[in-house]
């Protein structure tokens, strides 16, 4: 019999259930060459996502233009841009993918996601990460060898900070006593994903975080580390339901039976296709994927109407969505 899912959140709920497998999908929404997205029609795109019941938007945080990594996610700070996002929305959930802890500070994280938690109602999942941009550390004092400790000390404060009144903290990133953090999250938890490995051993985030945030692996990559997931979970967190997520760079093609193409971190497929290895997936026990269409050929929107028609039902066993009108 399968764990129960926390409640931690109307966010956790919504995007994962033991089992089963939702879809997501990261800003930019839009296909892209080069660095800089154009940001142009987000809000529509992001409604539409919502309609279409995708489970969750997804932002990322890249403090800083890196031209030897050429990818600056949507622009806007990660933060800013989900209270905006927030504004124009009402049931999708809302996602960090993900905040580098290192390079802020765990009460200003912590406050930042218990904020967006509460005036969302419960709709944040907080991804976190040690980051990998050498580049960026300099320019915020911060060493790019210590990024594991400071994440590990940067997740403890923030947890703390969250989950207790008045906590004594005393940790190398600060002193807390004699204050405290408000909000605090109204259902005592704000759902922590840890991304990759994050410079940490897979016990230690078995053990700190409630799910975990993967990268795209050809399938018995993916089948191995799931399984191992699932092990360290139950071992770490005996009856506890800990999810495993992943993101996917895709290409969705005009062609329903187009083959499959490897691209970067992803695939170059037709729906058909793209049906079939989100079921494998989902069989392998991943239970959320965040699909990035930074490569793709064709407008963000109607790849958004093709899988909200033709392949979400057929994941979720309901009704297909009627496109918008032209």
């Amino acid at each position: 019999m399968s764990a129960p899912v926390p409640a931690f959140n109307r966010a956790f709920r919504k995007v994962f259930t033991p089992g089963c497998l939702t879809l997501g999908v990261m800003f930019p929404i839009e296909a892209y060459a080069g660095a800089v997205p154009r940001m142009h029609g987000q809000v529509r795109l992001a409604q539409r996502a919502e309609a279409l019941g995708f489970a969750a938007l997804w932002v990322r945080d890249v403090p800083l233009l890196d031209p030897l990594f050429g990818d600056v996610g949507q622009i806007y700070d990660p933060w800013v841009y989900l209270g905006f996002i927030a504004a124009h929305t009402r049931r999708i959930a809302l996602a960090t993918g993900s905040i580098v802890l290192p390079l802020r500070h765990p009460l200003h994280t912590a406050k930042a996601a218990a904020s967006v938690n509460e005036l969302t109602g419960g709709r944040l999942l907080l991804g976190v990460a040690s980051g990998d941009r050498p580049v960026e550390y300099p320019a915020f004092g911060v060493d790019f060898a210590t990024r594991g400790a400071r994440f590990r000390d940067a997740l403890d404060y923030l947890q703390r900070s969250l989950e207790g009144d008045f906590p004594e903290i005393d940790s190398p990133l600060g002193r807390l006593s004699g204050a405290d953090l408000v909000p605090k999250p109204s259902t005592g938890r704000v759902p922590v994903l840890v991304t990759g490995s994050s410079q940490q051993a897979p016990e230690w985030i078995a053990r700190h975080a409630d799910g975990w945030l993967y990268y795209p692996r050809d399938p018995a990559h993916q089948e191995a580390r799931v399984r191992d997931w699932r092990a360290l979970s139950a071992m770490q967190s005996p009856g506890v339901f800990k999810p495993f997520a992943q993101s996917l760079y895709l290409d969705l093609l005009a062609d329903a039976d187009a083959p499959v193409e490897s691209i970067h971190l992803g695939y170059r497929l037709g729906r058909n296709a793209l049906l079939r290895h989100l079921c494998e997936l989902e069989a392998l026990g991943v239970n959320h994927v965040a699909l990035n269409l930074k490569y793709g050929r064709r407008p963000a929107g109607d790849v958004l109407e093709e899988i909200g028609a033709e392949v979400l039902p057929r994941l979720a066993g309901r009704e297909a969505i009627p496109s918008l009108p032209a």
